[in-house]
């Protein structure tokens, strides 16, 4: 019972105004206390306690719960006219949630729900009276008109005297465009209506006052806009407050499953796919034009202060949680909530703000908002300020049950100076640092970064001028800073105009000295990173710099939306790739764990791609009964170690189709023509160069007969090839080939068909080593040399020991695909040339793996100090030069092993 649940009562600040309602209404003696200060703090709800006691009578005897739903079935109830029912039925729903609230029966963000809830309620009925009183024939739930709920009503957190911010947009597909005029009049005449059913002061009061100034363009359109319309001015207009406005939207009334589909349409303007920090200066500037025009600038005391605007008010806990949402709900899609509360619990989830400021931004915003309302409840009046007498303020304390004024007052300001010390330095920007001593040759570099597309405006090279100092003290820090510098110089030419990337620098440091390094290491990989800034998003997740993942996962998506899911999978990509790269340069992972992370990363990517890709080809030629599909990884894939730019060797095998079936889209296809198409659709899906970048090189002559032959072959047609007519050079190829992607039962299949022809006994040694021996010296004529860091081709070189290891493995009958791994059985080579070989490879390969991040050439040309250090260090010696010595030590080592072990074997050409 509402009796039982009261746990606190104000205190009355005028006893006589409590004496005379007591006087007229009988209440219980167990709700006298709480009846009594109420009735002493608040004019508006003493004349609400006279006027509705009989009501009062009704509500002590049932919880506040059962109460107020009996209020809301009763609004739901209402029928003809709603005005004078709707009136009354706020004059009570204004009490129950007050009383509720005040005696501690509800919490404060449960009595805002509550009240939002009263308010959906009494709009609908408003709604759905006056489309069928103005347009009774309109198709659909009120003709497609929906009220959306912006603000605090779209976030169920009103206050006790809100307005109530609406858009109202009707569902335009539901008539033909030339009835649009005629439907628009109809709909706004039925709007006015509402609105005035809502807002119109009478004898018996108000609903709510509606505000409709949020809509798009207020000052120059209806009030009821068609959806399409809003779409396109947000496309081409949309401003951030708009975008930070619309995170709380909601339908409420009306048609509410258009409206949801219109939010849903709305959602690439919300939320961007990128890490958006420009926003935070912008709400920066927000929050001065709101102060100045509210005169809310200098110094502040309680007395008259703005408990929502002003320093330390409301809106800058909601400014900090909604800002934050913005920055970051793009990407994460689970900070897209509407509450404040709810807001701050997400980001904490998420890692964008500790627990420790979200807590006490959470308790003091519940504390105001019951400050708020109990200003509000005095008189009924749409005021945040605190009243600047002494008198009112005595007031205002004894409603929140203070005795003390002073202490009371001295708290709100200890509550309000906490929020305004934490949100106020996560707006306001910094200073700009000293400038560091000059880099040489750095004047005639800076002197031009004004012309460049990033800082062409105003604000760009405000944000630059502070972030300036850090940049430059970074590259200081470098081997080399003239070339780390001509490095950033590349970089910053080369980023997009706006302020999306330097507001995001400025606001994560880190960003800056990442950045500083990879230009003094990896000027190729800064030239990249300024076309694909936004794989920056990902270094700030929190989890950049943990351990690579045993496992990439791309982010969910729909395979039959095949342009969407490779936009999406892309940018997944462009981030995954980017964070192995920068584990490499930062020593976090050797040149050995990289290759194996590029790997993992390339068959997550081929699976995703794989599933599209099939979906799409499903879509435009329907499938065929039984087909069944998986792909074969060959070379460095099938060995599970790439390189930072390595393609994929890819054989696509079909299996299960009946010989004469056919698809059942309106072109038949047979089960070959059909997985010939798939693969067309997965290529370009891999490798297609698109805005967002490229995917990988697909390579496929590894398939039977190579260029000659289909591009997908039939698992048939791949056993009998293989047992009847490959070359030793495809076997050995062979012997790195590893079922990566597809249906499960024909990867079986496919492996049984591998392992089957690499069975024990099958291969004649004398036959493999000479045909070794034959491709060593046809790759040698062909000009596949190399020496110092050209460490692929050449005698001795990676090429040459993978060759070497094949014909181990066809010679061991071992399955493993790994190059070193075949070189440890035992085979042809003895155990001390196996050794050899393996350390060979291994210094070559980490080389590799280095370069390849570095520059796209081979042979690699000038690397620049930084870029010989990092391959120097990474290799554990001295400088380049011993690099270059080392590689061809390795190489003559290994080119000695092989060349003996082949003289030896009878099989030197």
């Amino acid at each position: 019972m509402f009796r039982t649940q009261l746990t606190r009562h104000p205190i009355a600040f005028d006893p006589q105004a409590a004496r005379d309602l007591l006087a007229r209404v009988e209440v219980p003696s167990d709700v006298r206390p709480l009846v009594e200060g109420v009735a002493g703090c608040s004019p508006y709800l003493a004349r609400l306690m006279q006027r509705e006691a009989s009501f009062l009578d009704t509500v002590w005897d049932q919880s506040a719960d059962a109460a107020f739903a009996a209020l809301l079935a009763e609004v739901e109830g209402i029928e003809g006219d709603p005005k004078v029912a709707l009136r009354q039925a706020k004059r009570r729903a204004a009490l129950l949630v007050g009383l509720a609230e005040i005696g501690g029966v509800w919490p404060v963000m449960t009595a805002a729900e509550a009240w939002t809830r009263f308010a959906d309620a009494a709009l609908h009925k408003c709604l759905t009276y006056s489309v069928a009183r103005i347009a009774p024939h309109l198709p659909g739930v009120c003709g497609g008109l929906v009220a959306m709920a912006m603000g605090k009503m779209g976030a169920f957190e009103l206050n006790y005297s809100s307005d109530i911010d609406l858009v109202l947009l009707f569902d335009e597909t539901l008539y033909d465009p030339g009835d649009y005029g005629e439907v628009r009049v109809k709909l706004l005449r039925a709007a006015r209506l509402a609105m005035a059913q809502m807002s119109d002061i009478t004898s018996d009061g108000y609903v709510f006052r509606t505000d409709l100034r949020l809509r798009p363009d207020p000052g120059s359109t209806p009030i009821v806009m068609s959806m399409e319309a809003a779409e396109r001015y947000f496309e081409a207009m949309g401003r951030t407050w708009e975008r930070a406005a619309w995170i709380k939207a909601r339908p409420a009334a009306g048609d509410l499953d258009a409206g949801a589909r219109f939010l849903e349409r709305l959602r690439p303007f919300i939320w961007r796919r990128h890490l958006d920090y420009a926003v935070v200066q912008e709400a920066h500037d927000m929050r001065l034009r709101i102060r100045d025009h509210k005169g809310l600038t200098q110094a502040w005391t309680i007395a008259g202060h703005d408990l929502k605007l002003g320093h330390g008010g409301i809106r800058e806990i909601e400014f900090f949680t909604q800002t934050h949402q913005i920055i970051s709900g793009g990407r994460d899609p689970s900070l897209r909530v509407r509450g404040t509360l709810d807001g701050l619990d997400r980001l904490v989830d998420a890692g964008w703000v500790r627990l420790d400021v979200a807590a006490e931004l959470g308790t003091q915003y519940r504390y105001l908002r019951e400050v708020e309302h109990r200003l509000q409840m005095v008189q009924d009046a749409q005021t945040h300020r605190m009243p600047k007498d002494d008198e009112g303020l005595r007031r205002i304390a004894c409603f929140m049950g203070a005795a003390d004024c002073e202490g009371f007052l001295a708290d709100l300001t200890t509550r309000m100076r906490g929020v305004e010390g934490i949100t106020d330095p996560s707006f306001r920007p910094g200073e700009a640092a000293p400038e560091p001593d000059p880099i040489e040759g750095a004047e005639a570099v800076t002197a031009r970064w004004d012309t460049y597309p990033a800082l062409r405006s105003s604000r760009a090279r405000d944000i630059f001028r502070r972030l300036r100092p850090a940049i430059l003290t970074a590259l200081a820090r470098a081997a080399r800073p003239e070339e780390a510098l001509a490095a950033f110089d590349d970089f910053l030419r080369g980023l997009p105009a706006g302020v999306q990337i330097l507001s995001l620098f400025e606001a994560n440091p880190v960003l800056v000295d990442l950045t500083a390094d990879i230009c003094a290491i990896a000027p190729d990989l800064a030239r990249y990173l300024s076309g694909n800034a936004g794989v920056f998003d990902g270094v700030i997740g929190g989890a950049f710099l943990a351990p690579l993942p045993d496992r990439y996962d791309p982010a969910p998506h729909d395979p039959t939306d095949y342009e969407g899911a490779l936009t999406r999978l892309r940018l997944w990509h462009r981030e995954a790739h980017f964070r192995i790269g920068v584990h490499l340069l930062r020593g976090l992972a050797d040149p050995s764990e990289a290759g194996a992370a590029y790997a993992r990363l390339a068959e997550a990517t081929l699976k995703a791609c794989w599933d599209v890709a099939e979906a799409e080809t499903a879509r435009r030629y329907g499938r065929v009964p039984g087909l069944r599909l998986a792909g074969l990884g060959m070379g460095s894939l099938g060995a599970g170690r790439l390189t930072a730019r390595s393609d994929l060797d890819l054989v696509v095998l079909h299996d299960g189709a009946a010989k004469d079936a056919v698809s059942d889209g309106r072109r038949g296809l047979g089960a070959a023509q059909w997985a010939a198409k798939f693969t067309q659709v997965l290529i370009t899906a891999l490798n297609a160069q698109t805005g967002d970048g490229r995917l990988y090189e697909v390579d496929m002559r590894l398939r039977p007969s190579g260029r000659q032959g289909p591009v997908a072959t039939a698992l048939s047609g791949f056993r009998s090839y293989q047992a009847t007519e490959a070359w030793v050079w495809e076997h050995m190829a062979l012997t790195r080939a590893r079922a990566v992607v597809g249906d499960a039962q024909t990867c079986v299949a496919a492996e049984a068909a591998r392992n089957a022809v690499l069975d024990a006994g099958r291969f004649d040694a004398a036959t493999v080593l000479s045909d070794l021996a034959a491709m060593r010296h046809r790759l040698e004529g062909a000009g596949r040399t190399g020496q110092g860091l050209s460490v692929k081709s050449g005698a001795g070189r990676m090429q040459d020991i993978e060759l070497a290891a094949q014909a181990q493995a066809m010679l061991a009958c071992t399955g493993v695909r790994a190059t070193s791994a075949q070189l440890a059985c035992d085979g042809w080579l003895t155990e001390v040339e196996r050794a050899i070989l393996i350390e060979s490879y291994r210094r070559l390969s980490d080389a590799q793996q280095v370069l390849r991040l570095l520059t796209p050439k081979d042979p690699p040309e000038d690397l620049g100090t930084g870029g010989d250090a990092f391959l120097a260090t990474t290799l554990g010696v001295s400088d380049a030069a011993d690099v270059v010595r080392l590689c061809d030590a390795a190489a003559t080592a290994a080119a000695e092993v092989i060349d003996g072990a082949l003289a030896r074997a009878g099989a030197a050409d």
